[in-house]
């Protein structure tokens, strides 16, 4: 049962509740009670020069008008924002508005009332955060799995990884990050791309040798930085948390 249930029956001017659990009306509805002559796009600018300020007053929406469905310019005022408009009508309309809404503000700000939506935001935030959790424990189990694979991925493959997780970074790009950042060595020479001895602290690369046989019969040893299960998780928190702040 909604909260604003309670007043149905009572509802001269309609109400709605934000998640904050915050009375508000619509501007439209109540410049229709007010039985209000001046343009609502105009009337609502001057009340608005009383000193309420948007976003801690009112918030200005927009939604389809059921006559044209053409988009409409509408604001959300809290209560007391709209008591004290119908209070400076100095009308009929203008007091049953400024009554009714003072006894909406008694019946929501009973104890009754308070305790009821303390324990439906806390609801909610127990709901939310279960959710959460449900979200974030099969990426948890994944990123597990992947720390203690003992498979390893070349440099271009964890473009593609952090690509499919939002960050757009090419291998190139990679391995200039990389080099920057101390996880391979940036000197020119036989071990540019290498991973520093930080990097292999970490245990976020393995070194992977090749033998070549040339044609002119000499044998090289060719060597290939691959990223280890625990450098892919390692790599893809550090980019998420970057691309966060």
């Amino acid at each position: 049962m909604n909260n604003l249930d309670l007043f149905k029956n009572q509802q001269i001017i309609p109400l709605k509740e934000n998640e904050n659990g915050e009375v508000l009306v619509s501007a439209r509805d109540l410049h229709e009670f007010l039985e209000i002559r001046t343009d609502f796009r105009h009337w609502f600018p001057r009340m608005c020069g009383y000193g309420f300020e948007e976003n801690e007053d009112y918030t200005p929406v927009i939604f389809d008008h059921p006559l044209n469905n053409q988009p409409t310019k509408d604001y959300v005022m809290k209560i007391d924002m709209a008591k004290e408009i119908a209070m400076i009508q100095r009308s009929r309309k203008g007091k049953m508005a400024r009554k009714y809404f003072i006894e909406v503000e008694k019946a929501w700000n009973s104890p009754e009332m308070i305790m009821k939506r303390a324990l439906e935001i806390a609801n909610k935030k127990v709901d939310k955060l279960s959710y959460e959790l449900e979200v974030a424990r099969p990426k948890a189990m994944f990123a597990d799995s992947v720390s203690a694979s003992e498979s390893t991925i070349l440099v271009r493959d964890m473009a593609k990884i952090l690509k499919q997780n939002g960050i757009e970074i090419g291998e190139k790009r990679l391995f200039e990050w990389l080099r920057e950042n101390g996880y391979l060595i940036r000197a020119r020479g036989h071990d540019r791309n290498m991973p520093t001895q930080k990097a292999m602290d970490l245990g976020l690369f393995r070194v992977k040798e090749t033998t070549v046989t040339r044609s002119n019969g000499k044998i090289t040893i060719s060597k290939t930085p691959k990223i280890t299960g625990k450098g892919q998780t390692y790599f893809v928190n550090k980019f998420l948390k970057i691309k966060t702040h």
